[in-house]
């Protein structure tokens, strides 16, 4: 990545960016509060803490909730560079955040805007607004490198 990151998703970016060095899928998370300023930002470190859950966004909403000393962060909103899976989207209900951005849709396990669509269950307790679509092609195109490196 050149430059230094300055907004959220550039943050996120870099976050997926150094997962994909790691070894991990190259998804990243940030949570900022309501005055913009950045609270909780992380990659995914499945493999490295031999933890599925270990997915950025458990990570970043974990070191958020304790920064606050609160499971619920409702005025703080989320960056992401893929669309969230079912977990990740039922722990952002969970943690009542209030907005969701994320980069790349994700067709096969996303659990947003495809999928279960946590969010439009009737068992889902709070939705956050969500704004698709942020730098879609970066990170749609840090994914696409990571598996093709993958798939040889």
């Amino acid at each position: 990545m050149s430059g230094v990151a300055t907004t959220p998703m550039a943050i996120a970016l870099a976050e997926a960016e150094a997962a994909a060095v790691r070894g991990e899928v190259p998804v990243g998370a940030v949570i900022v509060d309501r005055t913009g300023n950045i609270v909780a930002r992380a990659g995914n470190r499945t493999r490295e803490l031999r933890d599925p859950t270990a997915h950025a966004e458990i990570l970043v909403l974990r070191s958020a909730c304790a920064h606050f000393v609160s499971e619920r962060i409702g005025e703080c909103d989320l960056y992401v560079t893929l669309e969230p899976c079912p977990m990740c989207a039922t722990a952002i209900s969970f943690a009542r955040i209030r907005r969701l951005y994320y980069a790349a849709a994700d067709p096969k396990g996303g659990g947003v805007e495809h999928g279960p669509r946590i969010f439009a269950q009737p068992t889902c307790h709070h939705a956050p607004e969500i704004y698709p679509g942020i730098d879609e092609a970066r990170a749609a195109g840090l994914l696409r490198e990571f598996f093709a490196t993958r798939r040889i």
